[in-house]
């Protein structure tokens, strides 16, 4: 399977691995982040700005259908609660759930007009682990998978052990060994570990799946 991809965070990481993943099968992705490849188009966007966001979907438009999105995008933080200065919440909320809403939001506006679509957004692991602030992005995978199932869209969402990018590199090592206790696979995840799930909801093997949670790891709510 190929066709257009957005992938949001494809700076680094496993956005970056994703984005060179899918651009090796065939797809032509359109990310925000530098990936070297001549199928790939790069968007110097802020996923938490608006007009931003509905200029660069409305620009993948214009190269035809949208078939899918990776709402990979997100921060991390594993602070205590009473060591969490507001400014630092409300940039991880403006990241991990606006930035999410924003682009499942109007790439849902052309793939409805399509009658087709696959969208994927990112959560992880430690929210049912009770560690991260990443539900409310769980919470609106079910909400729009409701919403726009009837329309043709599926929408699910992947939450992935730690795998060793920079995103989690500046985290104390207690806590990322603490976590992986607690996963019933007591291991790191790979970019591969991630793919496998994503080729799977971009599939139409997955064409009757939406709303659905996919933890790795043997993690389970």
């Amino acid at each position: 399977m190929s066709g257009n991809l957005i992938i949001t965070g494809a700076s680094r990481g496993i956005g970056q691995a994703l984005a060179e993943h899918y651009l090796t099968a065939g797809w032509k992705v359109f990310g925000c982040g530098t990936v070297k490849h001549g199928a790939y188009r790069h968007f110097s966007v802020d996923v938490t700005d608006e007009k931003a966001v509905v200029e660069m979907v409305r620009a993948v438009a214009a190269h035809g259908a949208i078939d899918g999105l990776l709402n990979n995008a997100g921060v991390a933080s594993m602070n205590h609660l009473m060591l969490t200065p507001l400014a630092s919440a409300q940039r991880i909320m403006a990241t991990n759930f606006f930035g999410s809403l924003l682009f499942l939001r109007e790439v849902a506006k052309v793939m409805v007009r399509q009658k087709t679509g696959r969208i994927v957004n990112f959560t992880t692991v430690a929210v049912p682990l009770d560690l991260e602030s990443k539900a409310a992005v769980e919470s609106l995978t079910r909400i729009a998978a409701k919403e726009f199932g009837s329309l043709g869209l599926c929408i699910n969402a992947v939450g992935p052990t730690p795998v060793q990018t920079d995103l989690i590199r500046a985290m104390p090592k207690e806590k990322l060994e603490a976590l992986l206790g607690r996963q019933a696979i007591r291991r790191y995840g790979s970019f591969q570990d991630v793919a496998n799930v994503t080729d799977f909801f971009l599939s139409p093997r997955s064409d009757f799946m939406t709303g659905q949670i996919l933890y790795l790891g043997g993690v389970m709510p």
